[in-house]
């Protein structure tokens, strides 16, 4: 499974007009593409910070899409009144109680072979036993040696009870990949309508 991430730094005014965007334009574009298999857009009202992901049942469904997609997202980013940038990852861990109401969002550099058995064996379980906890997600490039680690919360209550558990998890999980934590970002789930399957 891969995934292919559009990062806007827009106007926090225009939040709602992109919210209404994707749920109008862009999601049921999505919804008729050949090898997608759901959308999802975090936001931060107060920054203008955004994140719309489409996931993908295979690179080459990924990359034939590309083309076609590229106008709507050129119109995202200008709904947004935003600057954007373009990445693309491979899936490989997903693991959904429920979709939720908002996210944590990490990178981290490292060895991504140890991160993501660390990420499965080690907070995978801690994580369901949290309160509040709905979902967590890992995304890498092995390009750049870069993985994105999703988690989402109940409330944004009950992410802002998690963030010291959290932020041991990211530690010890810098640790063992012997990287770093690049950065840690919290948002409001907008849009969920995902349909990655079940990958701890």
């Amino acid at each position: 499974m891969y995934a292919r991430s559009s990062t806007f730094h827009g106007k926090p005014a225009n939040i709602d007009a992109g919210i209404r965007f994707v749920e109008e334009e862009a999601g049921p574009m999505l919804d008729s593409t050949e090898g997608c298999v759901g959308l999802s857009l975090l936001v931060d009202r107060e920054t203008g910070y955004c994140i719309a992901t489409s996931a993908w049942e295979s690179e080459e469904a990924m990359i034939a899409s590309d083309l076609m997609l590229r106008p709507i997202r050129d119109r995202g980013r200008d709904v947004l009144g935003a600057t954007m940038q373009v990445d693309t990852w491979e899936i490989v861990a997903m693991h959904r109680n429920e979709h939720g109401a908002c996210c944590r969002v990490s990178w981290l550099e490292g060895d991504l072979d140890t991160m993501s058995e660390t990420f499965r064996v080690a907070l995978l379980p801690q994580l369901d036993e949290m309160e509040g906890f709905c979902s967590a997600s890992l995304l890498v490039d092995r390009s750049t040696g870069l993985g994105c680690a999703t988690t989402t919360w109940a409330s944004r209550e009950a992410m802002l009870a998690s963030r010291a558990a959290a932020e041991q998890m990211r530690d010890r999980t810098a640790q063992e990949a012997s990287g770093e934590v690049v950065e840690v970002h919290e948002f409001d789930l907008a849009y969920a309508h995902l349909h990655v399957p079940e990958m701890a």
